[in-house]
């Protein structure tokens, strides 16, 4: 390191980001990391908040340098002075930083959208990109120790023995979290998840072998928490992006149950996802692709002798969402109705509609976060404040019923049954039976 001179990224978020380590720069410079400018870290969300053209490349960064100034305050301010004294060990700092630049290395084409349907699993993928010996990354980390890889990759799949380290990655409050709060509110161009992040970082302590926050940080955590909380209800979930992602796994779908059914295909087009159609794919197969890629096949899709293809092709590639309404319990019982409508125009129901009941957590009673008072007690988040116990546990989401939004047009073709929906549909709801 004493003949490393340190790189800094300049970065919108968080101003630089110091490389002061030549094990993170060669980390970089794999060609797994690389590939990360070529995966969007909110994959459709610029069809709807069009700044959010960012990457996971950037977001690891970002992750990295968060997670770089933990272990700097750690080791200047909580630096273990004995064995067993809870604090933090400052020779945990570089598999600490590693696992924070590498957390999502594994993220594929359209990850989530993907995954469900390759099944295929990101975090699982991290870990063979990093303890597989044909990897540049993997590589790179046994110039620290060959046991190195499997330590770095213990970390993301939540073994490593020191849980200080696995909770700056991964907890209710990390350097992940952080960042990508932060990040995707920048490019989105809202406030939602905006937070005091100096404030945060200054209130973390290392204490009996768990990460902990100074009890006078309380309502920087609280204002994270919320951030959190608003960024899901208007972001994360947002219909409309719900909306092409559907259309994105139907897309593939449809190609996928041509391909299982020898139906007449385009060899060339889906060559890069032939691996994956034989469910017979490897790591070298995974890592060529990237969402341009996908976009490349998507956009010569568009003319394609499948009309299912072509058509839910150009709707993605030219962002055309259908549309969607709100259904509960109760009226559930609709949703065959108007599904019968949209079949009697031409529809495949198949293809052109779908439920989205996607819900999260955005605080969970699991793990919750622990203050430490100046006696040294420690008191959870929720026992303090009570907006956060007001939150604890909410579900963030709805159930909403997609279909072609032409279906609610003007055009002749459409009339009979826009008056049919509007016996079902009212404000955006469909009516309780």
């Amino acid at each position: 390191m004493n003949n490393h001179i340190e790189k800094v990224f300049r970065d919108p978020v968080h101003g630089y980001i110091s490389v002061n380590h030549p094990i993170i720069l060669k980390l970089i410079n794999t060609k797994e990391f690389q590939r990360l400018r070529r995966i969007k870290q909110l994959g459709v969300t610029s069809e709807v908040f069009h700044g959010a053209e960012h990457s996971r490349f950037e977001h690891s960064l970002g992750t990295y340098e968060i997670a770089r100034k933990i272990c700097d305050y750690f080791s200047n301010n909580f630096r273990t002075q004995s064995t067993n004294d809870g604090l933090w060990d400052n020779n945990e700092c570089l598999v600490t930083l590693c696992a924070a630049l590498l957390h999502d290395v594994g993220h594929g084409a359209y990850s989530h959208t993907f995954e469900h349907l390759f099944n295929t699993n990101h975090e699982k993928i991290t870990c063979q990109i990093i303890t597989n010996p044909t990897t540049e990354i993997n590589q790179v980390l046994k110039q620290v120790s060959l046991d190195f890889p499997q330590k770095v990759a213990s970390v993301i799949n939540h073994t490593y023995p020191n849980k200080q380290v696995i909770q700056i990655i991964s907890s209710q409050i990390d350097a992940d979290r952080m960042d990508y709060l932060l990040r995707d509110a920048y490019f989105t161009g809202v406030n939602y998840g905006r937070f005091d992040l100096n404030r945060i970082l200054e209130s973390m302590r290392p204490f009996n072998n768990q990460i902990v926050f100074d009890i006078s940080g309380m309502h920087a955590v609280e204002d994270y928490v919320l951030s959190r909380f608003q960024m899901y209800q208007q972001i994360y979930f947002h219909p409309t992006t719900s909306s092409m992602e559907i259309i994105l796994s139907k897309l593939l779908q449809r190609i996928k149950d041509n391909f299982k059914n020898n139906k007449p295909i385009d060899n060339s087009l889906v060559k890069p996802l032939e691996p994956f159609l034989n469910e017979n794919w490897n790591i070298k197969d995974y890592l060529k692709l990237d969402d341009q890629l996908l976009n490349s096949c998507f956009n010569l899709m568009t003319n394609d002798n499948d009309p299912i293809i072509a058509d839910l092709a150009d709707r993605f590639i030219n962002r055309k969402p259908f549309k969607s309404v709100i259904y509960n319990d109760k009226s559930i019982n609709n949703l065959d109705k108007l599904k019968k409508q949209i079949q009697k125009v031409g529809y495949d129901i198949n293809f052109y509609t779908d439920t989205n009941d996607t819900f999260d957590y955005p605080y969970s009673q699991d793990n919750e976060i622990t203050f430490i008072n100046k006696d040294h007690s420690t008191v959870k988040l929720s026992k303090l404040s009570k907006l956060i116990t007001a939150i604890i546990n909410q579900k963030v989401g709805e159930k909403r019923f997609f279909f072609p939004k032409e279906l609610l047009s003007n055009d002749d073709l459409f009339k009979q049954e826009k008056n049919l929906f509007n016996t079902y549909i009212k404000n955006g709801h469909i009516l309780e039976s």
